[in-house]
């Protein structure tokens, strides 16, 4: 027996939510977010959720109120007897974050699946994690999905037969061979070393680059460093042009003047986090279709693996 399904839009990904609300026949449900002169908030859900499976959207990208109004509002459907709560995260903010690279940091990724546990939800729906082994920090199921469901196609449609992928780093080298490998390409690497947190010290390129029609492959693109510095180095060694995907846009800093004034040819990334401001060379896929059906295939009972063409 399938329940009732009730989608609330965080305000992040408020526009998300509505496309993948319409997608799946439904509209977003109504709630209020009522805010005090210090800046706290209150979340209330102004309809009947008793019963009911929630899906509630929101992609945790800072600041941290974007995170606590979702922890709030798990909460406030928990306590209004939800039957579940799904917590659909597309971007998942502080994975960065994931292990201890030295000594007394935080593990932010696993404080954050922490809080979200502890407020309440039965499953978490996310798309490409920065890291796999993020989904072990969760002690409810966790989907996760993969931009490469929408990429992949994309790159086949441009018909190129010079087509290489390449990774713009070490990190990334097993997420683009899984793309070479489908699209039966060659493969390049990028290694990078860093200074410290998006200041990177020194760049070399490993593989045949020279005439191909360079695609850069990765999860997230930030301040565009490492991304357009790439495509430089790339078009130094002959590279006949440079493209990329990347998944989450976060743009921040002088990231977009990067990106006009680099020798990027176009660049790819999905609606998991709104764009702040319209770029010519920026080019957006919807995932509003790919959580809609998985969302569908949730409440069904049914296996979601049709939606993976391959593993990342």
């Amino acid at each position: 027996m399938s329940h009732r399904v009730k989608i609330l839009a965080c305000s992040a990904s408020d526009k998300l939510a509505n496309e993948i609300a319409d997608c799946y026949g439904l509209q977003i449900a109504k709630f209020e977010k009522q805010g005090f002169s210090d800046g706290e908030f209150q979340i209330s859900i102004n309809e009947t959720v008793r019963g009911c499976d929630v899906f509630i959207i929101q992609s945790t990208i800072p600041p941290s109120d974007n995170l606590m109004e979702m922890l709030l509002m798990i909460d406030a459907a928990k306590r209004a007897s939800a039957h579940k709560i799904i917590a659909v995260i597309p971007y998942f903010g502080w994975a960065r974050q994931d292990r201890k690279d030295k000594p007394r940091v935080a593990i932010g990724a696993k404080l954050i699946a922490n809080m979200l546990v502890s407020a309440g939800v039965d499953r978490v729906m996310t798309m490409d994690l920065h890291a796999d082994q993020i989904q072990g920090f969760f002690e409810v199921p966790v989907d996760h999905l993969f931009a490469s469901t929408l990429f992949a196609p994309y790159l086949e449609s441009k018909k190129t037969d010079k087509l290489i992928i390449a990774a713009p780093d070490a990190g990334g080298s097993k997420r683009a061979n899984a793309y070479a490998k489908y699209l039966d390409v060659d493969l390049a690497l990028c290694y990078k070393q860093r200074k410290k947190a998006n200041v990177i010290g020194s760049m070399t390129i490993i593989g045949d680059v020279e005439g191909k029609d360079v695609v850069i492959i990765d999860d997230m693109i930030d301040t565009a460093g490492t991304l357009t510095m790439s495509a430089q180095l790339f078009m130094d060694h002959g590279a006949k042009s440079v493209s990329a995907c990347c998944t989450h846009a976060l743009l921040s800093g002088p990231a977009h003047e990067r990106i006009e004034n680099s020798v990027l040819k176009e660049l790819v990334v999905t609606n998991t986090i709104p764009l702040k401001r319209k770029n010519k060379k920026i080019k957006v896929l919807s995932v509003a279709n790919l959580f809609s059906d998985v969302m569908e295939q949730h409440v069904n009972l049914k296996s979601i693996s049709k939606h993976f063409l391959f593993a990342n």
